[in-house]
């Protein structure tokens, strides 16, 4: 299967939603947030401060309370609770073996993600709770598409566009299989990209919430000007996937960095994209 398309910076910039003097904060799109839980509060904190970053209107974040003050001292200007939104982001930080035991705001943040009928994006671990379909984006690593399609994680890493390919149509949602190569496929398999913009040093705890809230703002801002579908996804898809890459290699700088330094890299990577078309590493 060697028919997926590669997505490069300056492929990635058309996907740059840019506000213009009559933009207001309600058009350049609201993400709502439903990640995190009391023993992990640091991945609503990672991705709510990069929807921030990566540029949007607004973020309302939704979940437990010990997250809340977590993202409110980092975020202040966050709003918590439920409210209208463009695009949702939903299950950073959540394991599927502690899904039972979900607080009631995190629960009701993913019906709201599952009934308010615009784009979400979905962590492996949400994936049991919230309804899947055209409009929604998966984003796996190898092993949870792996669990998600009942074959061995070895399978999965011996063939990334095939099993996106397959968990996609299966799933009836867009599907971003992260890895070194990050494959992005729609339902119907009509659209197959792959970004490779990303450094080694970018297989660390917190990457996954970082491109999560990445992808989040990039959906959300569009969905602000423009109806969205699933092969828009797909692109905002691996756009985000170039983003994270490129803010990534510009924190590294050959060597090892926290997610910290990459979420603060993320606005002059926009910038980049959104100014000069393009962006470089450096």
């Amino acid at each position: 299967m060697n028919d997926f398309v590669s997505v490069r910076p300056a492929d990635a910039a058309r996907w740059i939603t840019v506000p213009t003097g009559d933009t207001s904060k309600y058009r350049r799109g609201v993400l709502g947030v439903a990640t995190g839980s009391a023993q992990y509060p640091g991945a609503a904190v990672m991705g709510v401060d990069a929807a921030v970053h990566t540029g949007l209107g607004m973020v309302r974040y939704v979940g437990p309370d010990r997250a809340t003050d977590f993202v409110l001292a980092r975020r202040p200007e966050i709003v918590a609770g439920v409210g209208r939104v463009q695009a949702w982001l939903v299950g950073s930080g959540i394991s599927a073996e502690s899904l039972d035991a979900l607080d009631e705001a995190t629960r009701a943040g993913f019906t709201h993600a599952s009934d308010d009928g615009v784009p979400v994006v979905v962590d492996a671990g949400a994936i049991p709770l919230v309804d899947l379909g055209p409009l929604a984006v998966l984003t796996p690593h190898a092993g949870e598409l792996a669990s998600l399609l009942g074959v061995s994680r070895d399978e999965v890493e011996g063939d990334p566009r095939g099993s996106a390919l397959r968990a996609a149509e299966r799933s009836g949602s867009v599907v971003l299989l992260k890895g070194a190569d990050t494959h992005v496929v729609t339902p119907d398999g009509g659209v197959r990209l792959v970004a490779s913009s990303a450094t080694p040093w970018l297989a660390a705890a917190g990457a996954g919430d970082v491109l999560g809230g990445v992808l989040g703002a990039l959906v959300a801002a569009r969905a602000g000007t423009s109806a969205v579908g699933p092969e828009d996804l797909a692109h905002l898809a691996a756009a985000a996937a170039v983003v994270h890459g490129v803010a990534a290699r510009r924190a590294s700088r050959g060597g090892p960095f926290p997610m910290t330094s990459l979420i603060e890299q993320l606005p002059g990577v926009v910038r980049d994209l959104a100014v000069r078309g393009d962006a470089d590493a450096d």
